[in-house]
């Protein structure tokens, strides 16, 4: 996917995550969150959505702590999120193609400025998506591509960290697949963090399969996984431990 559609991407969804959040109310639980009630939610995506535009305004190049949420409620909490979204849109709209600054995780994109914006593209989809499940009725749909897009950088960039809990004592390979595009990735897990190649793997002993905009919000433990195969100890393993 192209920056400019990752940077369109975000715009939309949060505005949608606010409006959603305004219409559920901010005491209502976020199903997905159990600890979480709206309120919640936009402090901690409006906390990412100004660090992250820090880093790439800064160019900073070295890691920068997450600040905490600020203890802020009712319209001057919505306020404060809708500030901050508008501002990450336009630093990351404004900084130069070439720029260099501090990523966290090597999931294969283009650039830094290509990390930050894909990145805040799917942090803002999967909490519009909590906010919209707050609110209740049908949630926005998930593009296809860029559901694929999230599979990816969830399976090559997050679960390639030390931080990945999901360990096995003898090797093993999953497979995840998408079933309405051509999309595949191979799992190889052992004791160091999972290693994801794409394309599917004969050796794979289970799979996790669906739709591309059901199956990467069942990756992100928002929904149950569509469709499982193969060894139900080794899907358990996944399900159990990869939570973000």
């Amino acid at each position: 996917m192209e920056t400019a559609e990752f940077l369109e991407i975000l715009d939309r969804e949060g505005r949608l995550l606010a409006s959603a959040a305004a219409d559920a109310g901010l005491d209502t639980p976020v199903p997905a969150c159990p600890d979480w009630r709206v309120r919640d939610l936009l402090r901690h995506t409006g906390t990412i959505h100004r660090w992250a535009a820090g880093v790439v305004a800064d160019a900073e190049t070295s890691p920068r702590p997450v600040p905490e949420p600020p203890d802020l409620d009712g319209t001057d909490l919505t306020d404060w999120y809708r500030d901050g979204h508008r501002r990450l849109v336009d630093t990351l709209g404004a900084a130069p193609q070439d720029m260099t600054c501090w990523t966290f995780h090597p999931a294969p994109v283009s650039s830094p400025l290509a990390f930050w914006l894909r990145r805040q593209a799917h942090e803002t989809t999967v909490h519009r998506y909590d906010a919209e499940a707050a609110r209740g009725g049908p949630a926005t749909p998930v593009g296809t591509g860029f559901a694929v897009d999230g599979i990816d950088e969830l399976l090559r960039g997050f679960h390639a960290r030390t931080r990945s809990r999901v360990r096995s004592e003898h090797p093993r390979v999953l497979g995840v697949r998408t079933v309405d595009v051509d999309a595949a990735w191979t799992v190889r897990l052992s004791e160091r963090p999972p290693v994801a190649e794409l394309g599917a793997s004969p050796d794979a002993r289970a799979e996790l399969a669906g739709p591309a905009d059901q199956l990467y919000l069942a990756l992100w433990n928002r929904q149950p996984v569509p469709k499982v195969t193969g060894d139900p100890e080794l899907a358990d393993l996944w399900l159990t431990n990869s939570g973000i």
